[in-house]
C-alpha cells in the first residue's frame, strides 16, 4: 500500500500542472480527499505535518472543521489545500510579472 504522504504529495504535484478548467480537477480533489481522510484515520501526524508545511491557516482549519462538523473532514481538508496551492500559485506569478517588469540595469 502506497503511503499516504507520498501519494499526498503527488496529487499535489499533479495539482500544480493543472489548468484552469481542467477536466481532471474534480478526480484530483477527490483522490486528495481520499488521502487525508486516510491520514486522518492512520498518521494524523503526518497530516499535522503536511499542514504546517503547506502553510494551511491553523485557526481558519479549526472553525471550519468545527462549523462543518457533519462535513467530511477529509473533502474540506483537501479544498483548504487547494485553495492555498492556488494562492501560492498565483502570487508566483504576479511576483514574476512584477519582477519582467524592472528594468535590466535596476535587477541585481
Amino acid at each position: 500500500m502506497k503511503d499516504p504522504i507520498d501519494n499526498t504529495e503527488s496529487i499535489l504535484q499533479q495539482l500544480a500542472t493543472l489548468k484552469e478548467n481542467d477536466p481532471a480537477f474534480d478526480t484530483i480533489c477527490k483522490s486528495l480527499s481520499d488521502s487525508i481522510n486516510d491520514l486522518i484515520n492512520h498518521d494524523f501526524e503526518k497530516l499535522v505535518r503536511l499542514l504546517y508545511r503547506l502553510d494551511i491557516d491553523e485557526t481558519k482549519l479549526r472553525k471550519t472543521l468545527h462549523d462543518h462538523q457533519q462535513h467530511n473532514a477529509g473533502e474540506m481538508i483537501a479544498d483548504m489545500i487547494i485553495e492555498r496551492q492556488l494562492q501560492k500559485i498565483k502570487s508566483r506569478r504576479e511576483f514574476r510579472q512584477r519582477d519582467n517588469n524592472i528594468d535590466e540595469n535596476e535587477k541585481w
